[in-house]
Protein backbone atom coordinates (compact mmCIF):
# COMPACT_ATOMS: atom_id res chain seq x y z
CA UNK A 1 0.00 0.00 0.00
CA UNK A 2 2.65 2.25 1.22
CA UNK A 3 4.82 1.21 -2.05
CA UNK A 4 1.96 2.83 -4.84
CA UNK A 5 1.95 6.03 -2.47
CA UNK A 6 5.04 6.90 -3.13
CA UNK A 7 4.89 8.04 -6.89
CA UNK A 8 1.28 9.77 -5.98
CA UNK A 9 3.74 11.61 -3.34
CA UNK A 10 6.17 12.39 -5.93
CA UNK A 11 3.58 13.56 -8.62
CA UNK A 12 1.87 15.95 -6.40
CA UNK A 13 5.19 17.13 -5.11
CA UNK A 14 6.00 17.93 -9.05
CA UNK A 15 2.54 20.22 -9.24
CA UNK A 16 3.17 21.91 -6.13
CA UNK A 17 6.75 22.98 -7.49
CA UNK A 18 5.18 23.83 -10.57
CA UNK A 19 3.30 26.69 -9.06
CA UNK A 20 6.15 28.56 -8.12
CA UNK A 21 7.76 31.04 -10.26
CA UNK A 22 10.28 34.14 -9.89
CA UNK A 23 9.55 37.57 -11.46
CA UNK A 24 12.55 39.24 -12.32
CA UNK A 25 13.58 43.29 -11.78
CA UNK A 26 11.83 45.84 -13.38
CA UNK A 27 9.38 43.43 -15.00
CA UNK A 28 5.78 42.31 -14.88
CA UNK A 29 4.15 39.00 -14.75
CA UNK A 30 1.04 38.75 -16.07
CA UNK A 31 -1.35 35.67 -14.41
CA UNK A 32 -4.61 34.44 -15.66
CA UNK A 33 -7.22 31.61 -14.77
CA UNK A 34 -9.11 29.47 -17.01
CA UNK A 35 -7.65 32.38 -19.86
CA UNK A 36 -9.24 35.20 -17.57
CA UNK A 37 -6.81 37.98 -16.28
CA UNK A 38 -6.49 37.30 -12.47
CA UNK A 39 -3.68 39.52 -11.33
CA UNK A 40 0.05 41.21 -12.46
CA UNK A 41 2.87 40.34 -10.27
CA UNK A 42 6.14 42.21 -9.83
CA UNK A 43 9.79 40.82 -9.28
CA UNK A 44 10.55 38.29 -6.86
CA UNK A 45 9.56 34.92 -5.53
CA UNK A 46 5.24 34.03 -6.00
CA UNK A 47 3.02 31.09 -6.25
CA UNK A 48 0.09 30.20 -8.42
CA UNK A 49 -2.16 27.19 -8.34
CA UNK A 50 -1.06 24.63 -10.82
CA UNK A 51 -3.16 23.54 -14.12
CA UNK A 52 -5.62 26.35 -12.66
CA UNK A 53 -3.28 28.92 -12.80
CA UNK A 54 -0.77 30.52 -16.05
CA UNK A 55 1.52 32.63 -16.76
CA UNK A 56 -0.15 34.45 -20.09
CA UNK A 57 3.23 37.05 -20.46
CA UNK A 58 5.82 39.40 -18.84
CA UNK A 59 6.06 43.21 -19.61
CA UNK A 60 9.17 44.95 -19.65
CA UNK A 61 9.38 47.71 -17.61
CA UNK A 62 12.56 49.02 -18.27
CA UNK A 63 13.00 52.27 -20.81
CA UNK A 64 13.07 50.79 -24.26
CA UNK A 65 14.30 52.17 -27.39
CA UNK A 66 12.65 52.14 -31.11
CA UNK A 67 14.75 53.49 -34.21
CA UNK A 68 12.36 54.83 -37.09
CA UNK A 69 13.92 55.04 -40.66
CA UNK A 70 11.24 57.84 -42.18
CA UNK A 71 12.02 58.57 -45.84
CA UNK A 72 9.84 62.02 -47.02
CA UNK A 73 10.22 64.88 -49.49
CA UNK A 74 10.37 68.70 -48.20
CA UNK A 75 9.08 72.04 -49.41
CA UNK A 76 12.01 72.31 -51.84
CA UNK A 77 11.42 68.61 -53.58
CA UNK A 78 14.24 67.34 -51.99
CA UNK A 79 14.11 63.70 -50.77
CA UNK A 80 15.50 62.96 -47.13
CA UNK A 81 15.40 59.88 -45.03
CA UNK A 82 15.13 60.60 -40.91
CA UNK A 83 16.52 58.41 -38.31
CA UNK A 84 14.02 58.99 -34.96
CA UNK A 85 14.72 57.59 -31.75
CA UNK A 86 11.97 56.94 -29.39
CA UNK A 87 12.54 56.29 -25.81
CA UNK A 88 9.62 54.72 -24.28
CA UNK A 89 8.34 53.00 -20.99
CA UNK A 90 5.45 50.93 -19.86
CA UNK A 91 3.70 52.65 -17.04
CA UNK A 92 3.47 50.36 -14.09
CA UNK A 93 0.22 51.41 -13.06
CA UNK A 94 -1.63 50.40 -16.50
CA UNK A 95 0.12 47.31 -17.42
CA UNK A 96 -3.30 45.65 -17.92
CA UNK A 97 -3.20 48.30 -20.97
CA UNK A 98 0.14 47.65 -22.19
CA UNK A 99 -0.55 43.88 -22.36
CA UNK A 100 -4.06 43.53 -23.81
CA UNK A 101 -5.00 46.37 -25.71
CA UNK A 102 -1.46 46.29 -27.80
CA UNK A 103 -0.68 43.64 -30.02
CA UNK A 104 2.60 44.88 -30.92
CA UNK A 105 3.06 48.35 -29.20
CA UNK A 106 6.26 48.60 -31.79
CA UNK A 107 4.31 48.82 -34.96
CA UNK A 108 1.70 51.29 -33.32
CA UNK A 109 4.34 53.27 -32.12
CA UNK A 110 6.34 53.29 -35.74
CA UNK A 111 3.05 54.12 -37.51
CA UNK A 112 2.54 57.28 -35.11
CA UNK A 113 6.11 58.29 -35.98
CA UNK A 114 6.04 57.95 -39.89
CA UNK A 115 2.36 60.03 -39.42
CA UNK A 116 3.96 62.52 -37.49
CA UNK A 117 7.18 63.06 -39.55
CA UNK A 118 5.39 62.94 -43.30
CA UNK A 119 3.09 65.96 -41.68
CA UNK A 120 5.47 68.19 -40.24
CA UNK A 121 8.77 67.36 -43.07
CA UNK A 122 6.82 68.66 -46.09
CA UNK A 123 6.41 72.10 -44.68
CA UNK A 124 10.41 72.45 -43.91
CA UNK A 125 12.85 73.55 -46.63
CA UNK A 126 15.71 71.09 -46.50
CA UNK A 127 18.06 73.69 -44.61
CA UNK A 128 15.19 74.19 -41.96
CA UNK A 129 14.76 70.21 -41.44
CA UNK A 130 18.06 70.72 -40.29
CA UNK A 131 17.99 73.46 -38.10
CA UNK A 132 14.81 72.55 -36.82
CA UNK A 133 15.05 69.05 -36.08
CA UNK A 134 14.24 69.66 -32.52
CA UNK A 135 10.80 71.22 -33.45
CA UNK A 136 10.41 67.75 -35.53
CA UNK A 137 11.39 65.55 -32.84
CA UNK A 138 8.83 67.63 -30.24
CA UNK A 139 5.98 67.29 -32.35
CA UNK A 140 6.45 63.58 -32.71
CA UNK A 141 6.82 62.96 -29.20
CA UNK A 142 3.80 65.16 -28.34
CA UNK A 143 1.44 62.77 -30.86
CA UNK A 144 2.77 59.92 -29.46
CA UNK A 145 2.38 61.19 -25.78
CA UNK A 146 -0.99 61.83 -26.70
CA UNK A 147 -2.15 58.55 -28.70
CA UNK A 148 0.12 55.57 -26.38
CA UNK A 149 -0.88 57.18 -22.89
CA UNK A 150 -4.18 55.34 -23.52
CA UNK A 151 -2.04 52.21 -24.02
CA UNK A 152 -0.43 52.19 -21.34
CA UNK A 153 3.17 53.73 -22.58
CA UNK A 154 4.86 56.99 -21.51
CA UNK A 155 6.95 58.63 -24.20
CA UNK A 156 10.07 59.45 -22.25
CA UNK A 157 12.09 61.28 -25.19
CA UNK A 158 12.15 61.31 -29.24
CA UNK A 159 15.39 62.21 -30.50
CA UNK A 160 16.27 63.01 -34.43
CA UNK A 161 19.43 60.84 -35.01
CA UNK A 162 20.21 61.30 -38.37
CA UNK A 163 19.25 63.46 -41.32
CA UNK A 164 20.32 61.65 -44.80
CA UNK A 165 19.00 63.64 -48.02
CA UNK A 166 19.47 61.81 -51.43
CA UNK A 167 23.19 61.72 -52.80
CA UNK A 168 23.39 64.30 -55.32
CA UNK A 169 22.08 66.53 -53.19
CA UNK A 170 24.93 66.14 -50.67
CA UNK A 171 27.36 66.52 -52.97
CA UNK A 172 25.48 69.71 -54.45
CA UNK A 173 26.00 70.98 -50.57
CA UNK A 174 29.14 70.17 -50.39
CA UNK A 175 30.01 72.15 -53.64
CA UNK A 176 28.11 74.81 -52.24
CA UNK A 177 30.16 74.70 -49.02
CA UNK A 178 33.83 74.55 -51.00
CA UNK A 179 32.12 77.76 -53.34
CA UNK A 180 31.73 79.69 -50.84
CA UNK A 181 34.94 78.84 -48.45
CA UNK A 182 37.09 79.50 -51.53
CA UNK A 183 35.15 82.76 -51.83
CA UNK A 184 36.14 84.06 -48.20
CA UNK A 185 40.14 82.99 -48.85
CA UNK A 186 39.92 85.01 -52.16
CA UNK A 187 38.20 87.74 -50.38
CA UNK A 188 41.09 87.26 -47.32
CA UNK A 189 43.49 86.92 -50.09
CA UNK A 190 42.51 90.21 -52.20
CA UNK A 191 42.18 91.85 -48.78
CA UNK A 192 46.12 90.91 -47.83
CA UNK A 193 47.36 91.77 -51.62
CA UNK A 194 45.81 94.95 -51.12
CA UNK A 195 47.13 95.49 -48.05
CA UNK A 196 50.96 95.06 -49.25
CA UNK A 197 50.29 97.45 -52.04
CA UNK A 198 49.47 99.98 -49.73
CA UNK A 199 52.33 99.38 -47.37
CA UNK A 200 54.80 99.24 -50.23
CA UNK A 201 53.23 102.68 -51.90
CA UNK A 202 53.84 104.10 -48.54
CA UNK A 203 56.88 102.52 -48.33
CA UNK A 204 57.65 104.22 -51.99
CA UNK A 205 56.43 107.93 -51.10
CA UNK A 206 58.66 108.11 -47.67
CA UNK A 207 61.56 106.60 -49.45
CA UNK A 208 61.12 109.48 -52.24
CA UNK A 209 59.85 111.96 -49.67
CA UNK A 210 63.55 111.39 -47.87
CA UNK A 211 65.07 111.10 -51.43
CA UNK A 212 63.78 114.57 -52.25
CA UNK A 213 64.74 116.01 -48.80
CA UNK A 214 67.96 114.85 -49.25
CA UNK A 215 68.76 116.14 -52.53
CA UNK A 216 67.20 119.64 -51.49
CA UNK A 217 69.62 119.48 -48.14
CA UNK A 218 72.60 118.24 -50.72
CA UNK A 219 71.84 121.43 -53.30
CA UNK A 220 72.11 123.42 -50.40
CA UNK A 221 74.96 123.33 -48.88
CA UNK A 222 76.53 122.83 -52.25
CA UNK A 223 75.41 126.99 -52.84
CA UNK A 224 76.68 127.31 -49.03
CA UNK A 225 80.41 125.72 -50.04
CA UNK A 226 79.84 127.97 -53.08
CA UNK A 227 79.23 130.93 -51.17
CA UNK A 228 81.54 130.20 -48.63
CA UNK A 229 84.51 130.00 -52.05
CA UNK A 230 83.88 132.86 -53.49
CA UNK A 231 84.00 134.78 -49.87
CA UNK A 232 87.20 133.46 -49.44
CA UNK A 233 88.62 134.12 -53.03
CA UNK A 234 86.84 137.51 -52.72
CA UNK A 235 89.23 138.57 -49.50
CA UNK A 236 92.54 137.87 -51.26
CA UNK A 237 92.07 140.13 -53.64
CA UNK A 238 89.77 138.19 -57.09
CA UNK A 239 86.06 140.18 -57.36
CA UNK A 240 83.05 137.82 -57.65
CA UNK A 241 82.85 137.28 -61.50
CA UNK A 242 86.68 135.43 -61.62
CA UNK A 243 85.78 133.16 -58.81
CA UNK A 244 82.87 132.49 -60.28
CA UNK A 245 85.03 131.03 -63.12
CA UNK A 246 86.98 129.95 -61.05
CA UNK A 247 84.81 127.79 -59.07
CA UNK A 248 82.91 126.27 -62.62
CA UNK A 249 86.06 125.51 -64.11
CA UNK A 250 87.40 123.28 -60.85
CA UNK A 251 83.64 121.61 -60.66
CA UNK A 252 83.97 121.12 -64.31
CA UNK A 253 87.36 119.17 -63.98
CA UNK A 254 86.55 117.59 -61.35
CA UNK A 255 83.74 116.26 -63.25
CA UNK A 256 85.72 115.01 -65.89
CA UNK A 257 88.40 113.29 -62.97
CA UNK A 258 85.11 111.44 -61.20
CA UNK A 259 84.36 110.42 -65.27
CA UNK A 260 87.58 108.55 -65.65
CA UNK A 261 87.70 106.73 -62.52
CA UNK A 262 84.63 104.95 -63.07
CA UNK A 263 85.07 102.59 -65.75
CA UNK A 264 81.75 101.20 -66.74
CA UNK A 265 80.60 104.78 -66.32
CA UNK A 266 77.79 105.79 -69.38
CA UNK A 267 78.19 109.27 -68.88
CA UNK A 268 80.01 111.70 -71.63
CA UNK A 269 80.30 115.43 -70.69
CA UNK A 270 80.03 117.77 -73.45
CA UNK A 271 82.26 120.24 -73.91
CA UNK A 272 85.42 118.98 -72.36
CA UNK A 273 88.26 122.19 -73.76
CA UNK A 274 89.99 124.13 -71.14
CA UNK A 275 87.40 127.30 -72.39
CA UNK A 276 84.54 125.28 -71.40
CA UNK A 277 83.84 126.07 -67.47
CA UNK A 278 84.79 130.01 -69.14
CA UNK A 279 82.11 129.20 -71.67
CA UNK A 280 79.40 128.12 -69.35
CA UNK A 281 80.00 130.97 -66.94
CA UNK A 282 79.76 133.75 -69.48
CA UNK A 283 76.40 131.86 -70.71
CA UNK A 284 74.97 131.81 -67.60
CA UNK A 285 75.86 135.43 -66.41
CA UNK A 286 74.26 136.41 -70.21
CA UNK A 287 71.36 134.32 -69.36
CA UNK A 288 70.70 135.69 -66.12
CA UNK A 289 71.25 139.31 -67.16
CA UNK A 290 68.57 138.80 -69.88
CA UNK A 291 66.13 137.42 -67.15
CA UNK A 292 66.54 140.49 -65.28
CA UNK A 293 66.39 142.90 -68.43
CA UNK A 294 62.97 141.34 -68.92
CA UNK A 295 61.71 141.49 -65.66
CA UNK A 296 62.46 145.36 -65.42
CA UNK A 297 60.79 146.24 -68.53
CA UNK A 298 57.37 144.05 -67.29
CA UNK A 299 57.58 146.11 -64.31
CA UNK A 300 58.00 149.49 -66.12
CA UNK A 301 54.94 148.71 -68.38
CA UNK A 302 52.86 147.41 -65.56
CA UNK A 303 54.03 151.22 -63.94
CA UNK A 304 52.69 152.88 -66.83
CA UNK A 305 49.25 151.48 -66.99
CA UNK A 306 48.94 152.04 -63.38
CA UNK A 307 49.42 155.56 -63.80
CA UNK A 308 47.12 155.26 -67.44
CA UNK A 309 44.36 154.19 -65.52
CA UNK A 310 44.33 156.47 -62.63
CA UNK A 311 44.29 160.07 -65.00
CA UNK A 312 40.71 160.09 -65.70
CA UNK A 313 40.04 159.98 -61.63
CA UNK A 314 42.71 163.05 -60.97
CA UNK A 315 40.82 164.82 -64.05
CA UNK A 316 37.44 164.63 -62.74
Amino acid sequence: MGFYLIPLIIFGFIILISGIFTVKQQTSAVVERFGKFLSFRNSGLHFKIPVFDRIAGRINLKIQQLDVLVETKTKDDVFVRLKISVQFQVIKEKVYDAFYKLENPHDQITSYVFDVVRAEVPKMKLDDVFERKDDIAIAVKQELNEAMVNYGYDIIKTLVTDIDPDLQVKEAMNRINAAEREKVAAEYEAEAERIKIVAKARAEAESKRLQGQGIADQRREIARGLEESVDVLNNVGINSQEASALIVVTQHYDTLQSIGEETNSNLILLPNSPQAGSDMLNNMIASFTASNQIGEEMKKQNAKKGLGRKKPDTEE
